[in-house]
């Protein structure tokens, strides 16, 4: 079923989608707080990062869509890595891509510059998976995307705080 775009736009692909409970805050322990001790990047911080991520076409977040889950998110601070499986809600999604260049980008814009982060689709849940994560890789691409003041507005109000 299609219905109505919020602001009367094109037609939602997804217009009824399944909403999930939200996650706690993460406690923030004591050695969290300890400037004296190194505080490594882990899964759940880059979790917290990218949860509260707007959808492009709902007014939910990613986490609230279970697009994005803590247990897809994969870091090695030794090793400068992070991986993030994102999941579409539905198999023919055509906001995939904008929605994985919007996990991109925050956290390119909010991870020290060592981290290389990989983020694509969950293996088997998009029609289009390899065509979308060849692009989200490709770093001339994304760059390129990210050029464009359209889409950058866009992949802006995804990250932004909802009022």
């Amino acid at each position: 079923m299609v219905g109505p775009a919020p602001g009367g736009g094109s037609p939602l692909e997804n217009a009824n989608p399944l909403i999930y409970r939200r996650s706690g805050e993460r406690p923030v322990t004591a050695r969290e707080e300890d400037d004296e001790l190194p505080d490594s990047i882990d899964d759940r911080e880059i979790f917290d990062l990218i949860r509260s991520i707007n959808d492009p076409e709902h007014p939910l977040t990613l986490e609230e869509l279970n697009v994005v889950e803590q247990v897809r998110v994969k870091v090695n601070d030794a090793e400068s890595t992070v991986v993030v499986e994102f999941t579409p809600t539905i198999p023919h999604c055509s906001m995939a891509t904008l929605i994985g260049l919007s996990i991109k980008v925050k956290l390119i814009r909010s991870l020290p510059e060592r981290f290389k982060v990989d983020v694509h689709i969950t293996p088997g849940t998009h029609a289009s998976e390899h065509a979308v994560n060849k692009q989200l890789a490709d770093k001339e691409r994304v760059a390129a995307a990210l050029e464009n003041s359209h889409l950058l507005e866009v992949v802006n109000q995804c990250l932004s705080a909802r009022s």
